[in-house]
């Protein structure tokens, strides 16, 4: 099966292995020639004539019409003189498989006609009265180039199996580098949220301890130093556990899938959800927070200092849509805290669903009228334009929208401030 499914013109050695099979034919003519009464005994032009006919099939698949042309003049030549008619039969047969084998179906044909019609040409005028042996030498050539183009056949039938199998592999390949730069994207995106919201937050209670140390020394309000460092520290245990929630899916082997670009962990001891702030579980080991975390992002706002107003009309939304919003509603909220510039700032936050679409709104009453995105939240972290390295804030906003089918807008608000809008869709529900 090996040699069978092996392309004949690209095997290897194929001119040596052709020249051990020339060698192996003519012996088999031979001894043919000496076991087998078909005719007179080879004389010596009838062995040069044999000798002509299994020579050039050391090069039958280099030049396979050239040595069946070349076999079948000796041999034409040879039965001419009515030698023994069965010594170059194997010549013959070789030499008509490997036009079969390696040509088309219509070359094929064409060597059929041009081969028997000489050859029963020959075979009426020596042997009138043979009905018979013209059907077995028809029969045969036949068979032969039918064998030959069978063969061909499967051989092409292997060759699809095996390209179509080197495809899917490469399509496996494919898909998972695909999902390994997804997976990072996505990494890095949540990183992005959690250090910016939580180094924000952390830097805005150390300026209320730093100006509570500094404002009054005489008259220190210990309970304000006190509660600006818990909160501090509440930050740090927060965001460490949602770092390390992260940074599991790093070393997970089964026990999370991907659903809409968020990742929900399986249902297992110790993956329940989230409590405090919304950032995940104090042991670092549960889901990522959705809708149902915004009320402790509300909090740790209104912590840092801004009056947030949460509304939220939205039930039964899958965990992917709900932790985008989520995201978009974090990452608003901790630029709006970064670049309120005011100390009574107000972020309203509103997410509606309707109509098939989750609206999140997101909108604050700080200096952000005139100021473009861009500036707040992609080329500076001022809202006056100030130049700073460069941010992937609204990247991430509106990457985390597409990731579930959805759009953002953001830019300044319609009387002051700062807006940001998504539209997320919501799956249609099918009909039971």
């Amino acid at each position: 099966m090996a040699v069978v499914n092996r392309d004949p013109l690209t095997a290897p050695h194929r001119t040596r292995n052709d020249a051990f099979l020339a060698v192996g034919v003519a012996v088999l003519a031979v001894v043919f020639a000496l076991l087998l009464d078909d005719g007179l005994p080879p004389g010596p032009p009838g062995w040069a004539l044999l000798a002509g006919a299994h020579v050039p099939l050391v090069w039958r698949r280099s030049r396979p019409l050239l040595v069946l042309l070349v076999v079948a003049a000796c041999v034409t030549a040879y039965h001419a003189l009515d030698y023994n008619h069965a010594v170059p039969i194997p010549a013959t047969l070789v030499a008509l498989y490997t036009v079969a084998a390696t040509g088309t179906v219509r070359r094929s044909l064409l060597t059929a006609v041009v081969v028997l019609g000489p050859t029963l040409v020959i075979n009426t005028f020596t042997n009138p009265d043979g009905a018979l042996e013209l059907l077995r030498i028809s029969g045969w050539v036949i068979a032969v180039l039918f064998v030959g183009v069978d063969a061909r056949f499967y051989r092409q039938y292997v060759a699809s199996i095996v390209e179509r199998a080197e495809r899917a592999e490469r399509t496996r390949e494919e898909e998972a580098r695909r999902r390994v730069v997804e997976e990072r994207l996505r990494i890095a995106r949540d990183l992005h949220d959690l250090l910016a919201h939580s180094i924000t937050l952390i830097g805005v209670r150390t300026s209320v301890a730093a100006h509570v140390l500094t404002a009054d020394p005489d008259r220190l309000d210990r309970r304000a130093v006190a509660q600006a460092l818990d909160d501090i520290a509440e930050t740090c245990r927060t965001a460490r556990g949602e770092l390390r929630t992260t940074l599991e899916v790093l070393r997970a082997d089964e026990t999370s899938v991907s659903v809409g670009g968020e990742r929900e962990w399986a249902d297992e001891p110790g993956y329940g959800p989230s409590s405090g702030s919304g950032l995940g579980s104090p042991d670092g080991r549960g889901p990522l927070p959705g809708l149902d975390g915004l009320g402790a992002l509300a909090d740790a706002a209104r912590v840092a200092g801004a009056e947030v107003e949460l509304s939220v009309h939205a039930d039964g939304v899958p965990p992917s849509v709900g932790a985008a919003a989520y995201r978009i509603v974090q990452e608003a909220l901790t630029n709006a805290i970064r670049h309120g510039g005011r100390e009574d700032l107000t972020v309203r936050v509103g997410l509606r669903a309707a109509g098939g679409t989750l609206r999140v709104t997101v909108t604050d009453d700080g200096a952000g009228q005139g100021v473009s995105g861009a500036v707040r939240y992609g080329v500076g972290h001022g809202r006056g334009g100030v130049g700073g390295a460069p941010g992937f804030g609204l990247v991430g906003m509106r990457e985390r929208a597409r990731s579930v089918g959805g759009t953002l807008d953001a830019g300044p608000g319609p009387a002051e401030g700062f807006e940001v809008t998504a539209q997320l869709p919501l799956p249609r529900e099918e009909p039971s």
